[in-house]
């Protein structure tokens, strides 16, 4: 979010959060107040309204990410405030972002512009403290991990072979491999460690897709650990964890409320990555959105073959979710990228680099329609694009049989959304629920599974799995964790696993260097080339920038 953006958002006078609870049937007694301008939605409020029937369910998606920017988050903001002015109860329902990129280089997650979530400041930064109590949770447990080995480790843990890290939510490369324990007895068990994001924690992948605090806590006593002296399988439930992770997450569980620049309602809970976990908001947020409104604006992590895949794959088929249309977003600028066009050059119109780099919006339809989802084309208007790439990349559209429309969102807010706001209510209209399903079946092979995303979702030739990763996978096969769904792990710069590969790759294979098992969530993680799960910062790191002025107003946040 750059200045401009910051300076837009402070001249909104906010509406109290009452009156944002009480617009979508939430009474005073139903939340629980952060100040002003935020609270927490009680556990009642959602058990009161099981039986109300569900609103739509659109999923915002994009081509694949730039350092031009998509504005996929702007583009999901703008879209809900579109749709309240067209009349339709409309309910946002987004992450909470991560402090790594608030201070490394992608910045906050609030949108942009005129389709903003507020307060922004607030989201960008600890929020209702929810990313604090999944980091403690899962340090909890690492800490009762190393104190059963000090004493005398009853479970007879391998220190050769603990799986679980630490986490931090700051990007921070110095920690991704430590060495703990140091200093003698009295100080541990020596052994190495090391650190991920906590948006990488699978605590943060239970907190998304566990239906309520007792399923949580049972998702987190199937947490693997570690492994014992004979190899066997160590869980959290053991180590007798489960309990206290879910009274340090008792809050944290609960979805929060906030609004848009335009008053609409917004429910902004869990942050996983969309590289390196399963990049959507909570399960809870999202079914008492569907309670709440007539049309409900999610996203989902960077593109289609991260966050809309894992979304349709992970997401739906635990919470039993039926989407009614998915949004792709597109910029002329990212097109030119793909098609050739560097950074420093994209101000300059060129129709044909445009063209050239259709090719890569092209494949994320194509990838939407594989789940038998109707896609819907959302072109995210910058000042620079001209009428001549505008019209280019909607006749593309047209051609492809693909409902596109222009979006203003950052410019004007929902009237400048309103006219997408009317073409995805038109698709959901006519859509086929009953088409929607999963692109591979529970009972493939792992192996299979990672092909069939491999193969259909990134467009690559096959696989290739490394030694440890074809172990790995073919034992959690034989222990009978075959069944559950693969969450891969990849770059989001390129549809292979090579993030230099733009547009859209062809004779590739996908490199498989490792995979692990995250029994609690619910998934098999396969990561594809390079991929961390701790971040580092850029070389000018985003926090260069930011301060807080002489009257507490903070500056530089983006």
């Amino acid at each position: 979010m750059g200045k401009q953006d910051l300076a837009i958002a402070r001249t909104v006078t906010l509406k109290p959060i009452q009156e944002i609870a009480g617009a979508v049937g939430l009474t005073a007694a139903e939340i629980e107040p952060f100040g002003h301008y935020k609270a927490k939605v009680a556990w009642d409020a959602i058990e009161r309204r099981r039986a109300q029937p569900d609103g739509g369910l659109v999923l915002v998606t994009a081509m694949t990410p730039t350092p031009a920017g998509e504005g996929k988050s702007t583009t999901t903001v703008g879209l809900a405030d579109g749709l309240q002015r067209l009349g339709k109860r409309a309910v946002v329902a987004l992450r909470e972002p991560s402090l790594g990129p608030v201070f490394g280089m992608k910045g906050g997650a609030t949108g942009g512009g005129r389709a903003q979530l507020a307060p922004m400041e607030d989201i960008n930064l600890h929020f209702t403290g929810d990313m604090h109590a999944v980091g403690s949770a899962h340090n909890l447990l690492a800490a009762m991990l190393d104190n059963h080995l000090a004493q005398d480790n009853a479970l007879r843990l391998d220190t050769r072979r603990i799986l679980w890290k630490r986490v931090l939510d700051m990007n921070d490369r110095a920690l991704r491999n430590i060495v703990l324990g140091l200093g003698g007895p009295a100080h541990g068990v020596p052994r190495e460690g090391g650190f991920e994001i906590t948006v990488a924690s699978e605590v943060m992948a239970i907190l998304c897709l566990s239906a309520d605090l007792q399923d949580f806590k049972r998702r987190v006593e199937r947490i693997v650990v570690g492994e014992d002296a004979d190899g066997a399988l160590v869980t959290a439930g053991q180590l007798k964890a489960a309990g206290a992770m879910a009274v340090l997450m008792k809050d944290a569980i609960k979805p929060n409320l906030v609004q848009t620049l335009e008053g609409t309602p917004a429910l902004v809970h869990g942050g996983p990555f969309g590289n390196i976990a399963h990049g959507c908001n909570s399960v809870i947020a999202t079914r008492l959105a569907l309670k709440l409104g007539e049309v409900v604006v999610t996203e989902a992590g960077f593109a289609s073959d991260l966050g809309a895949e894992k979304f349709f794959d992970i997401k739906c088929p635990t919470a039993g979710f039926v989407p009614a249309a998915a949004v792709v977003v597109a910029t002329v600028r990212a097109l030119k990228m793909h098609g050739g066009v560097a950074l420093a050059d994209l101000g300059r119109a060129d129709v044909e680099a445009v063209r050239r780099g259709l090719d890569n919006l092209a494949k994320h339809v194509e990838n939407v329609r594989l789940f038998g989802v109707a896609p819907v084309v959302a072109l995210n208007h910058f000042v620079t694009d001209t009428d001549a790439e505008v019209a280019a990349v909607i006749e593309a559209c047209r051609a492809w049989g693909v409902p596109a429309d222009i979006s203003r969102g950052w410019e004007q807010g929902g009237a400048g959304t309103a006219a997408l706001a009317q073409t995805v209510l038109d698709v959901m209209k006519g859509a086929a629920l009953d088409a929607f399903h999963p692109l591979y079946p529970d009972d493939l092979l792992l192996t299979q599974k990672i092909e069939t995303i491999a193969t259909k979702m990134y467009g690559a030739d096959g696989v290739r799995l490394m030694p440890a990763a074809a172990q790995k996978l073919a034992r959690w096969q034989s222990l009978g964790y075959g069944r559950l769904p693969v969450c891969m792990a990849k770059t989001q710069n390129s549809l292979s696993d090579d993030a230099k590969k733009p547009g859209r790759p062809r004779g590739f294979t996908i490199t498989i260097r490792d995979a692990k098992l995250s029994a609690g969530a619910g998934f098999v993680v396969a990561y594809a080339g390079d991929i961390l799960t701790m971040p580092g910062l850029p070389k000018v790191p985003g926090a260069e920038s930011m301060d807080v002025d002489a009257t507490g107003n903070i500056v530089g946040l983006f």
